[in-house]
């Protein structure tokens, strides 16, 4: 039973002495003030919450951002439109594809030149999206089952990825932060024989989900930590505007790509998961099935791949490819004023968002008509979700933080800006 508690006590200024001097009556109260990260390990160096605990249960959590001193708002004010690429992959730094293709796709609206992009060139954003999709989903659950105590699916899924970053890697020439995506298409085609090595690793994702399956979703001990965890409501979830899988474990079957199709998503046959509780193991499983309808999106945009060049044939937008900037006088003299004076964007403003592995990526741009943005804005999917973690788990006890936070899937890069 909790002892009673003295009207004048300050319950959130508790400091414990270890003085052994001290008697029973001068021993503070059963409230606790205690900081759980940045350097937990549960929190990955970018998160602190200040939580106020009786026992083991969470009277109140303040949840803090801002560990990582990103400053990618301010970054993308000091280079051109054409160098922001290798920031947004500092963004959401599991799956940077997809931040490369919201951000080019806002400059193409506000450019003009959406729908001059090639068809290709689509298909290829569709392909690359929905493997980095694949990839972030895998990591959220690898991280958070060995974050519960569950390391063999770790080594499974993380397996798994390393077949999807060797392609990343001979794609693009980097393996983690891609900068692959350019303002009117791609950088370049894809190698010979990168498709038939692409349908050779799916398998291998496939097999790797089945095997994770097999050992979380009927597992006691990650049902425990799981179901009925954190329970979330549709209103709550609106209310604070959640999106992606955490908004559709509650019921609500939001998804940019079906709802305000772009590229071109409304050419694919693929559901969209949804859970019915709300809780921490809908979250698992929502991200679980997503991983399977990327894979069909992706085993639908190879089939219909079609022909042709990869980006627009505009030297004022498209940037120079480097051979061309190497072996001719005219290639280096654009490729210097695309880098040095930047694309010349038309003054005005435009927002664009996509359907990220988080939820809805989004990019507000402002250009003065100069080669830089004036101001470049992201709206992060993960920062409305970690904003309402301290209500999420008022009321839950201390080991609910980890699982909650682990399949809320907060990635500091994209929260803190």
């Amino acid at each position: 039973m909790p002892m009673e508690q003295s009207p004048s006590s300050d319950l959130r200024r508790v400091v414990v002495s270890t003085n052994p001097e001290l008697t029973g009556d001068e021993l503070p109260g059963e409230a606790l003030t205690i900081n759980m990260g940045p350097s937990h390990p549960a929190m990955h160096g970018t998160v602190r919450i200040m939580l106020t605990v009786e026992g083991e249960t969470i009277r109140d959590a303040d949840v803090q951002v801002g560990y990582l001193h990103r400053g990618f708002e301010k970054e993308a004010e000091n280079a051109c439109w054409t160098q922001v690429f290798p920031y947004t992959d500092r963004l959401n730094y599991v799956s940077p594809m997809m931040n490369n293709v919201g951000y080019a796709m806002a400059v193409e609206k506000l450019l003009g030149v959406a729908d001059r992009v090639p068809e290709r060139a689509r298909y290829i954003r569709v392909i690359v999206s929905e493997m980095a999709r694949v990839v972030d989903h895998m990591v959220c659950i690898a991280a958070s089952g060995m974050e519960m105590g569950a390391f063999t699916p770790f080594l499974w899924l993380v397996q798994a990825r390393e077949g999807f970053f060797d392609l990343f890697e001979e794609l693009c020439g980097a393996r983690v932060t891609h900068s692959y995506v350019r303002v009117g298409g791609v950088k370049h085609d894809l190698p010979e024989g990168w498709l038939d090595r692409l349908r050779a690793a799916v398998p291998r994702v496939e097999t790797c989900m089945a095997d994770t399956e097999t050992m979380l979703t009927r597992n006691a001990i990650f049902r425990g930590r799981t179901v009925d965890v954190s329970t979330v409501s549709p209103e709550f979830a609106k209310a604070w505007g959640w999106t992606g899988p955490c908004l559709r474990s509650t019921g609500v079957a939001y998804d940019v790509r079906k709802d305000h199709p772009y590229l071109v998503y409304d050419r694919f046959d693929f559901e969209v998961p949804v859970g019915s509780k709300g809780d921490n193991y809908d979250r698992y499983l929502v991200r679980l099935e997503e991983i399977r309808q990327s894979l069909k999106i992706i085993e639908q945009a190879v089939e219909q791949l079609p022909g042709g060049p990869v980006i627009v044939d505009d030297p004022r937008v498209a940037l120079v490819p480097p051979l061309t900037a190497y072996d001719s006088i005219e290639g280096m003299i654009g490729h210097f004023k695309m880098l040095f004076d930047g694309i010349k964007v038309p003054a005005g403003e435009a927002y664009h968002y996509i359907e990220a592995a988080n939820g809805e990526l989004g990019f507000y741009l402002v250009s003065d008509g100069s080669g830089r943005p004036y101001k470049c804005r992201v709206r992060p999917p993960c920062f409305q979700l970690v904003s309402s973690l301290g209500e999420v788990v008022r009321g839950r006890f201390l080991a609910d933080i980890v699982p909650t936070f682990d399949l809320m899937n907060m990635i500091g890069g994209e929260c803190d800006r």
